[in-house]
């Protein structure tokens, strides 16, 4: 069975074993054809994130994925190629320095089993960049927090203890939630069923509370884009 990796020297076919997860496929393409060949890998079971590739198009794990022959392997998109699969993941501390989304200040608040409902899916991320890979925003907008930032955002916004969610909201207004087409791609792609997209629905809505509005549409209107006449005519 043949597979086709995306290396530094170009696309480079090899021959693995059937039926092995991808993860294995790349140890053994390591430890019997090519000792050279870079990737990331850690707990080997889906929780620390690090083995994050593409495979015919699609960000996912490879510790968790059957290899198939024909297969297409790629190293993450939007990100600083260190060498083959392996990619600079260092974009998620930048986020979270901007946004500022952590208890900080907090209160001395019991949470009820439905409050922790509330925040239990998001706390479950494992920081393997797959959503960042499969933004279109963050393709042509490195700037833009990225649906990691805007769900770790929301986690915080939501949680009874934050004394001042609202300077978590103001962070995230510029290169933010207005900023996401709401395309959906990153939910499609999180290994462990987040949802950023709601999540960033969600921070919309409280925006909004908080006296925020899209700025989209703050300029169509000042501009007359939704054909609007101050004059009446």
């Amino acid at each position: 069975m043949k597979i086709t990796i995306k290396r530094d020297s170009g696309l480079e076919e090899f021959e693995v074993s059937p039926n092995l997860m991808l993860l294995n496929a790349l140890y053994e393409i390591k430890e019997n054809l090519d000792s050279t060949l870079s990737f990331d890998s850690g707990c080997r079971s889906m929780v620390c994130g690090a083995c994050a590739v593409i495979v015919n198009g699609k960000e996912v794990l490879a510790c968790s994925t059957k290899v198939e022959d024909g297969d297409l392997i790629e190293p993450l998109r939007a990100h600083d190629v260190i060498r083959d699969l392996k990619v600079h993941k260092s974009v998620k501390l930048d986020t979270i320095k901007r946004e500022k989304a952590y208890l900080k200040e907090y209160k001395e608040v019991a949470l009820s089993p439905k409050d922790e409902e509330l925040t239990a899916i998001q706390s479950d991320c494992i920081l393997c960049d797959s959503c960042y890979s499969a933004c279109p925003v963050f393709e042509v907008n490195k700037e833009f927090l990225g649906p990691f930032a805007l769900t770790r955002a929301y986690r915080y916004v939501v949680d009874k203890r934050l004394q001042e969610p609202k300077d978590i909201i103001d962070n995230i207004q510029q290169n933010g939630v207005w900023d996401c087409t709401l395309c959906g791609e990153c939910t499609l792609v999180c290994p462990k069923g987040i949802d950023p997209k709601a999540d960033i629905i969600q921070l919309r809505n409280l925006s909004a509370q908080n006296g925020y509005m899209d700025p989209n549409l703050t300029a169509g209107f000042n501009g007359g884009g939704f054909g609007f006449n101050p004059n009446g005519f």
